[in-house]
């Protein structure tokens, strides 16, 4: 996809009703599908990552409208109009007042009976709009932007982004809040699935957030599964030669009654002491076992089981321990993994031979995996919990969703342990500093789903980096995602919310959006007024930080106090030689000797 303007006809956080942003301009359609991010920068509340937790909160709310499968109670009865109560409605969402234009290409044919609008391999130009108190509609427009055809609730599916995907390197509780609401939706999702013997393969949401135990399952995915090619970039960049051993934990100890508790309202729940663990029931990842000889159609779990080096259940606690040791790849003489003739990897490890051959050579069936069985964590989120969610806009996710311990979670890594370049011994990957386990979730995260037709939403991934990663995130990430791929192909949308001067250094004027606050609170966003391809750091931090200083505050202050005393210092020689120990090479420092050395010629 490729989004082309926001506008919003209310207020939403920090956003004034009538904003409006535009992304793709238009001015050169060759170039749509390129890998080029766009850049949101600006000052600290100045509103640019309110626009991912708008963009997010939407799209939760049509994918809402338009799920197949909804959890019993989730949607709200009764009349919008005369009532509101508690529960989903499509006439109600935040924001709730909202057009939003973006391009939609479909590289083959699409599924089922289409309308005419939809021919094979046409770039689409859709139009979602909603009024306040009204249930959107989708569109597709013509080429003058003109209303074409209002799209049916089947053809809506084949043009949302394949993934709506959020990685927040702070607490930016508001932008993981939608993504939240989604996995509960996906954990209902696959208990009915258990419970009422329905057919069930994936997650049927499209909402994917990053956390702690989901970057630990890209990392993993993206090693055992991808080419060495596309990986050396980023692991290059921090020093990581492989994973060495790890272990898979799974609790097989959970029930589910066969009968869902009866409440007087949906969102009721009983208190803690009249619950009662049910006898006859369904435990918890049933549906992921293989249940009879059919070797057609081996389940998640089963394909673990086979990957594994060793193995061992627990009678007792019900818990499967799953470990794997990582033997080293075959090489040639260069390093490089061996080949055969056709480029295709022949040196791999066992392990990762293994895992190919299970989830048949496709990382993304692998993570999707991990997906399903992390999700179960959350079977203990109460009823009330979940209603909160829900009807919230502003919940902090993690203050309400309680965190099991490690023994009550259903799925869990252990003893990761990874071999770093220049370290003699096996490391932790809990022993990775916040910038590496950063560096890794958001490239990582953009190169599992690189083939896919999604919206990134990544909010300041850059915060711990050092300048040096800094400066090469983001050809870091065009290797990751362009290695083997088609112009053509590149068919995501990435937004990055930034205050790093080397990433908008990295980005073309057109890609970057500086949004700006003013003392009313209006927030207005601008294309740059100059080059920013390749513009020095100070430029930048000077055109759009407003800092036109290169040095800190209190450095500043002591040149303010050398600058009064050049006008009054009778022994200017000396108060060079206290100049050059005192401040470090730079911009202010060679205008202070300037300044003297002016003094001492007139002198």
């Amino acid at each position: 996809m490729k989004l082309i303007r926001l506008k919003l006809g209310t207020a939403f956080r920090s956003l004034h009703k009538d904003f409006e942003v535009n992304f793709f301009r238009g001015e050169d359609t060759e170039k749509m599908w390129e890998f080029a991010p766009y850049c949101l920068v600006g000052r600290n509340g100045s509103g640019k990552s309110n626009i991912l937790e708008a963009l997010a909160a939407i799209f939760y709310h049509i994918e809402c409208i338009y799920l197949t499968y909804k959890p019993e109670g989730f949607e709200g009865e009764g009349d919008f109009s005369k009532v509101h109560t508690d529960g989903f409605f499509p006439e109600q969402c935040t924001p709730d007042d909202f057009e939003l234009e973006y391009y939609f290409h479909q590289k083959g044919a699409f599924s089922g009976a289409f309308s005419d609008a939809f021919q094979i391999s046409k770039t689409l130009h859709i139009l979602i709009k909603k009024e306040a108190v009204k249930a959107p509609q989708i569109f597709t427009l013509n080429e003058v932007g003109a209303i074409e055809h209002e799209l049916s609730r089947t053809e809506v599916k084949e043009i949302l982004p394949e993934f709506v995907i959020g990685y927040s390197s702070g607490e930016n509780e508001v932008l993981s809040l939608p993504f939240f609401k989604m996995r509960f939706i996906q954990y209902d999702e696959y208990e009915d699935a258990l419970r009422y013997e329905t057919p069930y393969a994936n997650p049927e949401g499209r909402l994917m957030y990053l956390d702690t135990q989901h970057s630990q399952a890209v990392f993993l995915t993206n090693f055992l599964m991808q080419d060495e090619g596309i990986l050396k970039p980023l692991y290059n960049t921090i020093g990581i030669k492989r994973i060495s051993e790890f272990r898979i934990i799974i609790g097989q100890h959970k029930k589910i009654g066969r009968e869902k508790p009866e409440y007087d309202d949906f969102f009721e729940r009983q208190e803690a002491h009249d619950y009662k663990e049910p006898i006859d029931g369904f435990e918890l990842t049933e549906l992921l076992v293989q249940k009879n000889e059919d070797t057609t159609d081996i389940k998640i779990i089963d394909k673990l089981k086979r990957c594994a080096t060793t193995q061992y259940f627990d009678e007792t606690t019900q818990i499967l321990y799953l470990d794997y040791f990582v033997d080293g790849d075959i090489r040639d003489e260069k390093g490089d993994i061996l080949k055969d003739a056709n480029g295709e990897q022949i040196g791999l490890s066992q392990i990762k031979q293994a895992f190919r051959a299970h989830f048949n050579n496709d990382p993304f069936e692998l993570f999707r995996a991990f997906q399903i069985l992390l999700t179960l964590n959350l079977y203990d989120v109460d009823i009330k919990t979940k209603r909160e969610v829900y009807n919230s806009n502003s919940i902090y996710v993690n203050e309400t969703i309680p965190i099991l311990p490690s023994h009550k979670r259903i799925f869990r890594f252990k003893d990761f342990t990874i071999e770093k370049t220049n370290v003699e011994d096996g490391l932790l990957s809990k022993s990775l500093s916040d910038g590496e386990h950063q560096y890794l979730h958001a490239i990582g995260l953009c190169l599992l789903f690189r083939k896919t037709n999604s919206l990134f939403l990544l909010d300041e991934p850059e915060t711990h980096f050092n300048p040096d990663w800094r400066a090469q995130f983001i050809s870091t990430l065009r290797d990751c995602l362009a290695k083997k791929m088609e112009e053509s192909e590149c068919l995501r949308e990435i937004l990055i919310t930034s205050h790093s001067p080397f990433i908008i250094s990295d980005s073309q004027e057109e890609n970057v959006l500086v949004f700006k606050k003013d003392i009313n609170g209006i927030v207005t966003v601008d294309r740059p007024d100059f080059k920013t391809f390749g513009a020095s750091v100070n430029l930048i931090t000077i055109k759009l930080f407003n800092r036109v200083d290169t040095i800190g505050d209190l450095a500043s202050e002591k040149v303010l106090e050398f600058e009064k005393r050049v006008e009054t210092e009778e022994n200017l020689d000396r108060l060079s030689d206290e100049i050059f120990d005192t401040i470090g090479d730079s911009v202010e420092r060679t205008m202070l000797i300037n300044q003297l050395i002016n003094k001492r010629d007139k002198k």
